[in-house]
């Protein structure tokens, strides 16, 4: 491989073996050839874009930065991912930038939305969509996977409607391998939310159900979350610590007023918002 201290020559095989390594799944291999690239790419006074620049140093730049924030993503790491999506923007918005538009552009994009969305950055979430529909004049986003596709899980979540967020995570509805990432932590987050709610108004669940209310797939990775929560577990039961009034543990007073209603989740449907997760396990079958 020609060295990194070369001429601009070398951007486009730097930018080709990042291709391959990226192809091949090989992050260690990408993340030594993006700091070559970026040394290249500064030698080459290509780090930011300028009427100087030839339209294929512009488009390697690019291409190399693009890659470099895929490659972010791929190894979690958050931090290195923004910097190259903010490094980006002058070459999206560049009025010098080629005719030939970016075909990693929404999908940089929509994984920039979908981490604000893992972050709970809702006002950023916005700014950021707002943006994307005065520049594309509403024209063309909802038929762009990459961006609806959190524009839809935002959507969801603003809505308390959990079990739509849930089936959007599933990897046949995903848009790439990169978007799945986010969407672990997406339901990590739910979990959590749910967690808090039912710990903090019931006494008790029955095991069975708190499958389906928690998205777990077993019985198993139920008692696994309990036991991470502190939460007590008999008789197919988890029983809540006492959080002021509800009560807690088998034969407690709060247990004692929930034995008098059966909590139970209709054919495993999930509550479709906060509230309604308390009005469905309060529903007496």
């Amino acid at each position: 491989m020609p060295s990194a201290t070369t001429p601009s020559a070398s951007l486009p095989d730097l930018l080709s073996s990042l291709q391959q390594s990226l192809s091949n799944n090989d992050n260690d291999r990408c993340l030594h050839l993006l700091s070559q690239a970026k040394r290249a790419l500064l030698l080459n006074n290509a780090l930011i874009p300028s009427p100087s620049l030839s339209s294929q140093t512009f488009q390697t730049a690019r291409s190399i930065l693009e890659l470099g924030a895929l490659v972010s993503i791929r190894t979690q790491d958050s931090e290195s991912f923004v910097r190259y999506y903010s490094q980006l923007q002058p070459f999206y918005d560049s009025p010098s930038a080629p005719s030939s538009s970016s075909s990693q552009r929404s999908k940089i994009t929509g994984l920039y939305l979908m981490l604000l969305l893992s972050q709970g950055d809702y006002a950023g979430f916005h700014t950021v969509l707002e943006g994307l529909v005065e520049q594309s004049q509403g024209k063309g986003l909802e038929e762009d996977a990459f961006i609806n596709y959190p524009v839809e899980l935002e959507r969801s979540l603003m809505e308390g409607s959990y079990d739509k967020v849930w089936r959007s995570t599933k990897a046949e509805v995903v848009p790439c391998e990169e978007f799945g990432l986010f969407t672990e932590v997406l339901v990590h987050t739910i979990r959590a939310e749910i967690a808090s709610c039912a710990q903090t108004s019931y006494a008790s669940l029955p095991i069975s159900n708190a499958k389906n209310l928690l998205f777990l797939d077993s019985e198993g990775a139920v008692v696994e979350f309990a036991e991470q929560r502190g939460w007590m577990l008999k008789d197919g039961r988890i029983y809540f610590p006492d959080l002021g009034g509800v009560g807690a543990g088998p034969g407690g007073a709060g247990s004692q007023k929930l034995g008098e209603k059966e909590i139970l989740l209709k054919g495993g449907e999930v509550i479709e918002n906060t509230l309604g997760y308390a009005r469905e396990l309060e529903t007496i079958v």
